[in-house]
């Protein structure tokens, strides 16, 4: 699943995840992951920070209670990531493929958003997601349902 290692007494090590499971809808095919859920400023400031490894079907999600323009960076990140900047009701708005572990270079969303999905880098290109592909998990509006 997340297959999360952390440096021996990384800052914030002892942040607690609560994990969940969701879907991204691309092109007729459904793809589950495994997820963290970063929630709290807490949780979103550690996010995937230290960890030399990230299954690929694993990630984290990051959940904000009102839209808004976001910026990721990879700041004590050690693996490369690839970034969903995700909508109200979950449609993928921008995909930062292969962020570059241990830069200081902002990411922004380019629009408002209420969550990020980070996952491992290269897992955009492996499944062929594009904008306006989906995520499904509960933090979502449902969509006409």
């Amino acid at each position: 699943w997340l297959a999360a290692g952390f440096a021996p007494g990384a800052p914030g090590a002892d942040i607690v995840f609560a994990e969940s499971g969701l879907w991204i809808e691309s092109g007729g095919a459904r793809h589950f992951f495994r997820v963290e859920l970063a929630e709290t400023p807490a949780q979103q400031a550690r996010g995937l920070m230290f960890r030399d490894r990230l299954a690929a079907d694993a990630g984290m999600l990051f959940v904000y209670d009102t839209p808004r323009h976001v910026s990721m960076w990879m700041k004590n990140t050690l693996v490369p990531l690839d970034m969903l900047f995700l909508a109200a009701d979950g449609a993928i708005v921008r995909i930062a493929r292969w962020a570059t572990p241990l830069s200081r270079e902002t990411i922004p969303s380019g629009a408002p958003v209420t969550a990020v999905l980070e996952l491992a880098g290269g897992a955009a290109d492996r499944l062929g997601l594009a904008p306006g592909d989906r995520v499904r998990h509960p933090v979502f509006a449902p969509s006409g349902r």
